[in-house]
Order: C-alpha cells, then structure tokens, then sequence
C-alpha cells in the first residue's frame, strides 16, 4: 500500500517571539521540521507534502528537494492546511500521515506502529494517542465499546466525565487518503475561531459508519508540540537523553550522559569514551576506540579510530587513526590530520594537511600549508600565510625538522630532510637536505649591561617630578 506524508508548517509561532521561524528551530543540532521529515520517510512514505506558510522560503532552503511544498497563504486551521494538498494527494490511493512540523519527538517506531495498525484494520482514520497524568489543555479520546475512537473531545468542551480521561490527541493522525480528502470537503468553520479543524475529518468519518482506531505511543514525551522556548527546551532534554541512551546501548562509554551533548546526526563508534563537557555536533562521524574529551568541540568533523582529543576546539576537520589532539588546540576547517600526528597545547591548524607520524607539539600555528611525514615542528613555529591582501601556502617535505621560533613567510618550501636553525625567519625555499638558518650572528658586549641599566635608571630620573 502506498505511503505519504502531510508535514503542517505553515504556523507563524508567535510565542517562539523569535525571528527564526518556528519549525527551523533546532533540537539538538537539527532543525524540528528536518527530525519530523526524516522520520516519516523512515517509515516508507514515497510522498512528502510539507504545508508552508510563513516563512516558506526559509524552510524550502532547508530541506531542499527532501519533499513537496504547497504554500497555505491564509491560515484558517489544520484541516485547510491538509486540504492544500488536495492537488497533489487528493487522487492518489494509499495512506497518509498527518504529523505536525514541531513535533520532533515522534519516532520512527511509533509511526510504524500507527500505520500498521491503522493498514491492518483497513481503518478510515487512526488517531495516535498518548496517556499523560495531566492532561488539562489537550483533547482527550473518547473510545466507544469496542476500543474503537468515538470522538475527540476538545478541553474547554469536556464534561467532567471526559475531562477525566487521561489519553489525549497528540495531533498526528493516519487517513485513508481517499476518504481523507473526500471528508475535508464536507469540513466547516462553523466555530469560534471561525477554522476549518481537521479534528472534524473523525467526527464525519464516524458518522458515515468507518473505522476509526487509536493507536497509543509507549512514550507520552513523543506528543510534545514546541510552541515556546520552554517547550524547545523539554523537547531538548528529551532528545538529549534518547540520543545518549542510543549510543551507550550502542557500546559507547558516556562518563557523564547529564554533561555530553551530542547531535541528532553524531555517528560513534563501539568502545568510545566521551568525558564531560564533551560537545558532538553536525555531521561528525567518530571512530572506535577513541577519547574524546573532557572540555572539547567538535562539528562536522571525521574522526578516526583510536584518535584522542583532550580540551580541543574542532570544526570541518579530518583526524586520523591514533592522532592525538589537545590539549588546548584548535582545528579549524580543511585541517586534516593523517595516521599517528601529535597536535599539542595552544596549537591551531587552518586548512592544512599533516602527514602521519608529525609533531606539532605546541604554541604553533599552521595554516594554509602541506606538511609530509614525520616532519617536527618546533614550539612556537609559525607558517606566514596572509600578506594583508593575498594567502599564500608553505610545503614542508616529509623528515622535514622545523626548530622553535621559526617563521616561514609562504610561499615557501623546505625540502625532505632539511633542517631549519631555531629563530630563523625563512623567506626562500630550503632544499633537501639542507640546513638553512637565517637570523643575526650573535654578539657579546663585555660589561656592556651594566651601561645600559645606568642609562636607563639616568633617563626615568630626569622624567620623574622633582
């Protein structure tokens, strides 16, 4: 049977009181509308129709070609915004799902869930439900005798029998399409808000004698719909603590879960340890065996298996397998680090590839530079990139030795195997093999300090008030 999907995102979200709109808003690292559509897709839906208003253009840039769009101009309710779709969906045969763009929280499991009951039961509408303790602000289900959806009780119309009832309406529904869209014509706004609700569909499917079924979520958070930032935030809390509890099932050691935030998107590998403080974002993919933490960044990085990163700041970098990062260093996009590399306290790497088995053991800034294999870098070396207009690379050839203090002014190559003398300021390439030093020749002056601390102490004295 064919699947699709009506994602509801046209909502302005005032209470967000944000210049984001609404469904954009991320929870933990991914945006709500994206956790929403990748769910749906997860359970087979070949169609994806999302329902865009305000903002439109924001959320079509977002998810691309992900989904279908149909723009709802006016807002006049959930069952409008369905009917947008009518174009699209209203002839095609199968089942679709009506799921809400701020609900993040829903999983793949309990969708399946929801349409397989609602499949096998050849049923009209299947409303998903949860039971929560206080249910005060939610429509609650009424069930007839045989288990069955008799109706969706709105609160303020509740008598005290059904206000009673403990299981509400999340607000995600499947339909039998066809009859989905054959009810919403016969929808209307005869109401206080003057909307067209799609709450209505269950009523006038009821009354015509269909199947209506509820299919109850094992987890009552997965019916959190984010209106504000205290709604974001529990959401948050929520999706923190199922992506840390899916990783550590997975065989990765989360010293202190409270204290790791990791991203929707995060890939780690078995036998992993992160330390608090940890911070997991984007499309990082993380081997096994690694360390990472305590106190460190990552974004959209790869990082390779047996790899250690110890206070460290990393964002669109490669690090390879039994590199060692940290502590305090700082690798910034097109840093890619090979097999076996030492990246030591207050060094920063900018665009730039270090070969396996190199040292840059600290104080040290590389950017826009090659450097080979086993190649050391003394503290406090630095390549001279920026010219104040253009940048310029430096090669540092595999056995390369860079002594401390050195500053090599790109464009620049040292050679295999050369050797450059500490202090050295390097403004033309060193061959091979060679030793290349370039600073003054020293020179001592017997007895020669002692004239200028008197010349020194002569001059703050004549400065000084009398």
């Amino acid at each position: 049977m064919k699947r699709m999907a009506v994602v509801l995102a046209a909502g302005q979200g005032k209470r967000m009181k944000s210049k984001l709109y609404k469904v954009l808003h991320p929870v933990c690292g991914k945006p709500m509308v994206g956790h929403v559509l990748d769910t749906v897709k997860a359970t087979g839906c070949e169609r994806s129709i999302v329902i865009v208003g305000h903002g439109a253009e924001a959320v079509q840039a977002y998810l691309g070609e992900k989904a279908e769009y149909v723009l709802q101009e006016v807002q006049l309710g959930t069952g409008h915004a369905v009917k947008q779709a009518k174009d699209l969906l209203g002839k095609e045969e199968g089942t679709t799902i009506i799921i809400c763009g701020d609900t993040p929280l829903v999983t793949t499991e309990t969708l399946e869930g929801l349409m397989a009951l609602h499949e096998q039961r050849k049923a009209a509408a299947t409303v998903l439900t949860a039971v929560m303790e206080h249910p005060a602000g939610y429509g609650r289900i009424i069930r007839g005798e045989d288990g069955g959806v008799l109706k969706i009780v709105e609160q303020k119309d509740c008598t005290a029998e059904e206000a009673a009832v403990c299981e509400i309406n999340t607000g995600t529904y499947c339909f039998d399409n066809s009859k989905l869209f054959a009810a919403l014509d016969k929808v209307t706004n005869s109401n206080n808000q003057q909307e067209y609700y799609l709450t209505d569909v269950i009523g006038i499917l009821k009354t015509q004698g269909d199947i209506v079924l509820g299919y109850q979520a094992k987890d009552p958070a997965e019916s959190i719909g984010v209106n504000d930032r205290l709604a974001l935030s529990e959401a948050e809390g929520h999706m923190r603590q199922r992506i840390n509890k899916q990783h550590m099932l997975n065989g990765v050691t989360i010293i202190d879960p409270t204290a790791t935030y990791i991203g929707a998107d995060v890939i780690i590998g078995a036998d992993t340890i992160l330390y608090p403080g940890t911070l997991l974002k984007g499309n990082t993919v993380i081997g096994d065996n690694c360390e990472i933490g305590p106190a460190s960044e990552i974004e959209d990085c790869q990082i390779l298996d047996g790899a250690v990163i110890k206070h460290s700041v990393l964002s669109q970098a490669q690090v390879g397998a039994r590199t060692t990062v940290g502590p305090f260093a700082y690798l910034r996009p097109g840093a890619v680090l090979g097999d076996e590399v030492k990246i030591g306290d207050f060094v920063e790497i900018k665009n730039a590839t270090i070969g396996d088995g190199s040292k840059v053991s600290h104080l040290s800034y590389i950017g826009d530079a090659s450097v080979g294999r086993n190649v050391n870098v003394g503290c406090g070396a630095i390549t001279v990139n920026y010219d104040g207009y253009n940048k310029a690379r430096t090669e540092i050839q595999d056995d390369a030795f860079i002594g401390s203090n050195v500053n090599l002014i790109a464009p620049v190559t040292v050679g295999k195997g050369a050797f450059v003398v500490a202090g050295s300021t390097i403004t033309r390439s060193v061959s091979e093999n060679d030793l290349a030093i370039a600073r003054v020749r020293q020179e001592n002056k017997p007895g020669y300090a002692e004239k200028i601390r008197s010349r020194a102490k002569a001059k703050k004295n004549q400065s000084s008030p009398s």
